[in-house]
């Protein structure tokens, strides 16, 4: 696996800490160069120099995946920094406010379709037409079961990743015949800052799950790199779980 990635270049978005960070330090260990992309750059950036101490390449950059020119100079800047472009990881996202429908902050939710859908909507645009003139690439776009289940209090969350997930398909009906892969990831419960602030909400059956019942990002990031191989290739246009036990014997992350 890592001998196939080795010298490709990725940006993750939303890699200040969480899935992101993981899965950046992951695709780094595979011999991927990686740009770390988030809000709070400072974040990013520690990361970036752990990377980087450990003989990766990696920098850290300033962007708010909800602004289309944010997200096309991220992509540029990767591309200008490791002279290449081949993975995109869709990986920001939001779930605050929780709540029910006729409760929630009309800004504050569409804050989250903002980050949640219109993010994933700028990554794919600035990615797919470079992918296409190259004839390859990879986008990840990080998914969930709720982009299939109805929650109560997460109205936002379910139908922005439902979105997500027709983005997925909708990119990989256009793109896929042009050597561009397109697969998203629903990882399932994950132990990281999102989590806490669903615990803290009481919200749902979710909030109430032990906290060892959480899978360390650590899973999802591994899964990441196996997304990005031809070994799944297979799933492209489609939407993987890591709750599927063959899925996470695919990825190695059991016997």
């Amino acid at each position: 696996m890592s001998a196939e990635l080795q010298g490709k270049a990725a940006l993750v978005t939303g890699a200040s800490r969480g899935i992101g960070a993981a899965a950046a330090a992951a695709l780094a260990e595979a011999g991927v160069s990686v740009t770390l992309a988030a809000r709070t750059v400072a974040e990013a950036e520690t990361h970036a120099a752990t990377i980087r101490a450990a003989g990766g390449r990696a920098q850290a950059l300033a962007c708010d995946v909800a602004d289309a020119a944010a997200v096309e100079a991220a992509v540029a800047a990767t591309e200008d920094a490791f002279g290449r472009f081949d993975i995109l990881v869709n990986n920001a996202g939001l779930i605050d406010p929780i709540g029910r429908l006729a409760d929630v902050d009309p800004e504050a939710w569409g804050k989250v379709i903002d980050v949640n859908v219109k993010g994933v909507f700028h990554g794919l645009r600035a990615a797919l037409p470079r992918m296409a003139a190259q004839g390859a690439g990879v986008v990840v776009n990080i998914s969930s079961g709720a982009a299939t289940n109805a929650l109560e209090g997460w109205a936002h969350y379910c139908a922005s990743k439902a979105a997500a997930l027709m983005l997925t398909r909708c990119a990989h009906v256009e793109y896929g015949a042009q050597g561009v892969r397109v697969v998203g990831l629903s990882p399932g419960t994950v132990a990281t800052y999102m989590q806490e602030t669903i615990r803290a909400s009481g919200v749902n059956a979710v909030s109430r799950l032990d906290w060892s019942a959480h899978i360390p990002p650590e899973w999802p990031a591994r899964a990441i790199v196996w997304l990005c191989t031809e070994d799944a290739r297979e799933f492209d246009g489609g939407d993987v779980s890591l709750g599927n036990e063959e899925i996470r014997r695919r990825a190695g992350l059991i016997p």
